[in-house]
């Protein structure tokens, strides 16, 4: 089956006895014909707790789904809304941070949907005057398994009757399937991570190629959406200048500025666990071996003048195609921002009001 072709393919579904007749876990076992199927009881310690990504846990899921994302006061947030679908990825990239985040490596999807669509209209429908940025891209990618959960499909459907949502799907995947059933293409953001070819290929398995990723979002562009674009993490490796120029000019061969609602940058950073798990597994990566130093929230960073470096290089790259406000970086200073932009987020008004007024287009 084409959409299975995972690198490691689902072998193993484990469904809470809760939600094996919801429609997510029913599309599920359709679509998955060939993996063995266990129940578990409400009580029973989950089992097949293994590190790789061959089980897809069908969860009950009991926490909040709607969550402001991560941030730290220390540095600039985006301030969006964090639908929680699920939690990892069939993709391997080499430098994601759910490595470190999570004990497992299990494709985890919280079926109990009708709990999400309740919780959402307690949250939203009782705001009408205010405006959610949401996206559920945060902690798996949007779109990896929608050929077998459907997720973003029914999302869609629900958040059609919510004029004040605005949902961004981020993915390193050219799946389209879920663009039928929009009824609004301006309350929708389709969103892809980029980077330069060369990671591309070399550090992020099981992904779409940047032209596949391109061409998908042209393909969105042209039915009425407008994308955003996310160069992050931006890694070090040699000759990472010519990388990231190609990756650039590749853009606007397939999109207009007028296309992007709007694009971020961020500079590789993570949790030290990571760093010791990538060193260990992966001790041939250049940019796990550069000059880092410990940030304001504990995390491993770039010294900053290799991250201005990186990141005002692509900025002005991306600013002689016409991308102007459209940009904006990802958990940095504000010492950073004005090194590689020029300004702060305090000069737009606040980062978070920025991008609303980006997204809904106001």
């Amino acid at each position: 089956m084409e959409h299975c072709n995972y690198p490691q393919p689902i072998r193993h579904i484990v469904a809470d006895e809760e939600v094996l007749d919801t429609p997510v876990a029913t599309r599920a076992r359709s679509r998955l014909p060939y993996a063995s199927l266990h129940i578990r009881g409400q009580d029973e310690p989950f089992p097949l707790m293994v590190r790789d990504k061959s089980v897809l846990y069908l969860k009950h899921y009991r926490g909040r789904f709607l969550r402001f994302c991560p941030g730290t006061s220390s540095y600039r947030c985006c301030g969006y809304r964090i639908v929680h679908i699920g939690e990892n990825c069939p993709l391997f990239c080499t430098y994601c941070i759910l490595q470190a985040y999570f004990q497992d490596s299990a494709l985890k999807i919280w079926a109990n949907q009708q709990d999400l669509w309740e919780e959402l209209e307690r949250e939203i429908g009782s705001r009408p005057g205010s405006l959610f940025r949401m996206g559920t891209g945060e902690f798996t990618d949007s779109l990896a398994l929608e050929p077998i959960t459907e997720y973003s499909r029914d999302l869609l459907a629900f958040l059609a009757d919510y004029p004040n949502c605005c949902l961004e799907l981020k993915t390193k995947t050219s799946d389209l399937s879920w663009m039928k059933w929009v009824q609004e293409p301006k309350r929708v953001l389709p969103a892809w991570s980029l980077n330069s070819p060369e990671v591309v290929a070399k550090e992020e398995r099981g992904a779409a190629s940047l032209e596949e990723r391109l061409r998908a979002a042209r393909l969105c562009a042209r039915n009425g959406f407008r994308v955003c674009l996310h160069f992050d993490p931006v890694l070090s490796y040699p000759d990472w200048e010519s990388g990231y120029d190609t990756a650039v000019d590749m853009i606007f061969d397939y999109l207009r500025p007028s296309d992007i609602a709007y694009m971020s940058l961020g500079a590789f950073r993570c949790m030290p666990e990571l760093k010791g798990h990538i060193s260990s597994v992966e001790r041939w990566r250049d940019y796990i071996n550069q000059e880092f130093i410990t940030g304001l929230d504990g995390k491993l960073r770039l010294l900053r003048p290799l991250r201005v470096k990186q990141l005002g290089r692509i900025a002005a790259r991306l600013r002689r195609y016409g991308i102007g406000p459209e940009l904006y970086l990802c958990m940095e200073s504000d010492e950073v921002w004005r090194d590689v932009l020029g300004y702060t987020p305090a000069d737009l008004g606040g980062l978070a009001e920025h991008l609303n007024r980006q997204a809904f287009h106001t």
